[in-house]
C-alpha cells in the first residue's frame, strides 16, 4: 500500500512539473490602472510567447498621452541591456521591473516613481520581437494599452471589500467550528471517564462481593 501511495505522489508530482513546463513561467494578466499621488505605481505589461522553444530578441517602448493630448510621446525604451527614458517629464521617474538577463524579453513591467496628477493618461507598451527560426526570422509587434488614473488618497474597491469580508466570515467560521469540536471532544472525553468510572465501581462491587462470599463459605466450614 505504502509503495502505491509512493507512485501515486510521484505521478503527481511529475504531471504537476510537466504542465508547468507546458504552461511556462510567464502568465498574462492586466496591469492596475488606478494610482496614488506622491506614491510609486507599478505599470505591468507582459506578452509571452506561444512557441517557448523557439528564440527571440525583443526591444519594448513605452507610450503616453495624457488627457488632451492629440499624439502619443515616446517617453521609454529597453532593449535587454540599457534603459533609456526618453521624455523629460518622467525623467528619473521610471525604474525597469521587467525580464532581467535576457534579450528574449516577456515581461515590461516599470516602475513610475513619485507619481503626479500630470501621470494621468493612457500608456502603450509595445513589444518589437524577432521569432529566429532555423532558415529565417519573423517579426512580430505586439501592443498593449491601458488608461491610468491618478487620485489622491487609494480609494478601496468592491472586490477588495469582498474579500476583506469572506476572510473574516471564514475566521470566524472556522473558530466556531473549533469551539464545536472542542466541545464535543471534551464531552466525548468526559463520558468516557464516565463510563470508565462506573466500570470500575461496578468491578469493585463485584471483587468485594466475592470476597464476602469467601468469607461466608470459609465460616461455614469451620
Amino acid at each position: 500500500m505504502n509503495v502505491f501511495i509512493r507512485r501515486l505522489l510521484s505521478l503527481c508530482v511529475f504531471c504537476a512539473l510537466s504542465v508547468s513546463l507546458c504552461s511556462g513561467a510567464c502568465a498574462e494578466v492586466d496591469s492596475d490602472t488606478e494610482a496614488v499621488a506622491g506614491h510609486g505605481f507599478q505599470l505591468g505589461c507582459l506578452s509571452c510567447k506561444v512557441r517557448l522553444e523557439v528564440p527571440a530578441t525583443a526591444t519594448v517602448d513605452w507610450l503616453f498621452r495624457a488627457p488632451g493630448w492629440k499624439d502619443f510621446v515616446h517617453i521609454y525604451t529597453y532593449d535587454g541591456e540599457s534603459p533609456n527614458i526618453i521624455h523629460e517629464q518622467f525623467q528619473d521617474r521610471i525604474q525597469w521591473h521587467g525580464s532581467k538577463k535576457t534579450f528574449d524579453l516577456q515581461d515590461a513591467t516599470i516602475n513610475l516613481l513619485n507619481v503626479t496628477f500630470n501621470d494621468s493618461g493612457t500608456y502603450v507598451c509595445i513589444f518589437n520581437r524577432i521569432l529566429k527560426y532555423e532558415h529565417y526570422e519573423f517579426p512580430t509587434i505586439v501592443k498593449k494599452n491601458f488608461t491610468l488614473t491618478v487620485v489622491p488618497t487609494a480609494r478601496r474597491g468592491t472586490a477588495s471589500i469582498v474579500s476583506e469580508v469572506m476572510m473574516y466570515v471564514s475566521i470566524i467560521g472556522l473558530q466556531f467550528w473549533l469551539l464545536v469540536e472542542m466541545i464535543y471532544c471534551y464531552r466525548k472525553i468526559a463520558a468516557a471517564g464516565e463510563e470508565a468510572l462506573r466500570a470500575s465501581a461496578a468491578e469493585y462491587l463485584a471483587i468485594t462481593s466475592e470476597s464476602k462470599d469467601n468469607c461466608a463459605g470459609v465460616q461455614v466450614a469451620e
